[in-house]
């Protein structure tokens, strides 16, 4: 147990050390090769043996450090139902999984601390090419020590937009015909495959806003904080919150625009 409940700050120096660690397993499991590959919700939803080990090994970290502290994994799920006041750890161990299959450098190790149902630090880590971003709420976004403010573009036209696809045919199918009506309105999109790079890539500008259905909390927990904290809105659709339905990322003069259009384009229906 812990006699005082524990700061953004401090939850985050614990989380960086442990995502770095994480992340060499993962960039080491990388390059002695790929294996244990299986699938979950469908034939091209892989899980990886590296997967399943550094959620292993983040646990067990946490557990040492936090032994009062409930963790919700991708692979393993939660470990306990958080108390009133209590620390859940919020991990995916490696998002990104078919880039990591692949080899493609764009895959992360994400972990976020929620505190009464709001992230308060998150940090999420690139293995291939080291770049690692945090926040803690109401303490701003960095990548590498830098401080984040998000993209300064104001028109919807000129923006380079990121969003991602589910694995499930029907529901790739929506999102397709979503992208199709939204594309002649941006600058252009992109589809990089990890979520919360994807969101820490808007925190610092290298994209101006991202849209996408079906995150799981462990997909944008640690990098829709370091979003928020960069400033940007955060969301879902028609005022709910970012979510399974949809999860949104953009500079304020941004969000209305791209909100607007994807509740035209029915962005959070379908499959």
């Amino acid at each position: 147990m812990h006699d005082a409940a524990p700061t953004p700050e401090e939850l985050l120096e614990i989380a960086i050390k442990i995502v770095r660690d994480a992340a060499d397993t993962a960039s080491r499991m990388r390059a002695e090769g790929i294996s244990g590959v299986t699938t979950k919700s469908t034939d091209t939803d892989v899980v990886t043996a590296a997967d399943r080990a550094v959620e292993r090994q983040v646990v067990g970290a946490l557990r040492e450090v936090r032994p009062g502290d409930t963790v919700l994994g991708e692979e393993y799920g939660a470990s306990a139902v958080a108390g009133p006041g209590a620390v859940r750890w919020i991990l995916d161990p490696i998002d990104g999984t078919v880039n990591y299959l692949y080899g493609l450098p764009q895959y992360a190790v994400s972990l976020a601390a929620e505190v009464g149902g709001e992230v308060v630090a998150g940090v999420v880590r690139n293995p291939a090419t080291g770049a690692e971003w945090t926040a803690t709420r109401g303490g701003g976004a960095y990548r590498d020590g830098q401080l984040l403010h998000g993209s300064s573009q104001t028109e919807l036209g000129q923006a380079l937009v990121g969003t991602g696809f589910g694995y499930d045919a029907a529901r790739r199918a929506h999102q397709a015909a979503v992208l199709a009506g939204l594309l002649p309105q941006v600058r252009d999109i992109r589809r990089f495959g990890a979520a919360a790079l994807d969101l820490c890539a808007v925190a610092e500008g290298r994209l101006d806003a991202y849209y996408e259905k079906g995150l799981n909390p462990w997909d944008h927990a640690a990098g829709g904080l370091v979003a928020t904290e960069a400033g940007l809105l955060v969301g879902g659709l028609s005022g709910a919150p970012p979510g399974l339905a949809m999860v949104v990322a953009a500079p304020p003069a941004l969000f209305k625009p791209l909100h607007d259009r994807l509740v035209e384009l029915d962005a959070a229906g379908g499959p």
